[in-house]
């Protein structure tokens, strides 16, 4: 049985969290595509508080409908501020939904920059879903 609700929700996207499983992700909207570098770090921000509170074992974000430009995206700031959070929520997997056309599907996960755990490329929720759960 889930327990899951949602935690947030704007034209962004939306966060979601099971307590039961110890899981939060993000399901990113289309509207991403006028998302300023500004609007992803107060998301990213709120999204590490909540895996924090929460004490999240895994973590999935939908990047499928993301639009915003990655010339927007600082990964050296996520890798300073965000991936350390993570760390000390106790996350123990983490895992991106992408297009079928991203090259990282299906590569071995690996810990990604400071990262203490795994991430994985996934272009089916059902495949996400059940390396997150331990399948």
């Amino acid at each position: 049985m889930s327990n899951e609700q949602e935690l947030y929700s704007d034209k962004w996207g939306r966060i979601i969290g099971d307590t039961q499983r110890r899981h939060i992700e993000i399901i990113w909207t289309e509207e991403t595509a006028n998302m300023s570098a500004a609007d992803f770090v107060q998301w990213l921000t709120r999204f590490a508080a909540l895996d924090e509170f929460g004490r999240c074992r895994t973590a999935l974000v939908d990047a499928r409908p993301f639009r915003m430009d990655p010339a927007g995206l600082d990964m050296g700031w996520r890798d300073e501020q965000i991936i350390p959070r993570y760390n000390a929520a106790g996350v123990k997997k983490f895992a991106f939904l992408m297009p079928a056309a991203m090259p990282a599907i299906g590569a071995d996960p690996a810990p990604e920059g400071p990262a203490d755990f795994p991430t994985a490329y996934f272009a089916e929720r059902t495949q996400a879903q059940a390396w997150l759960d331990g399948a």
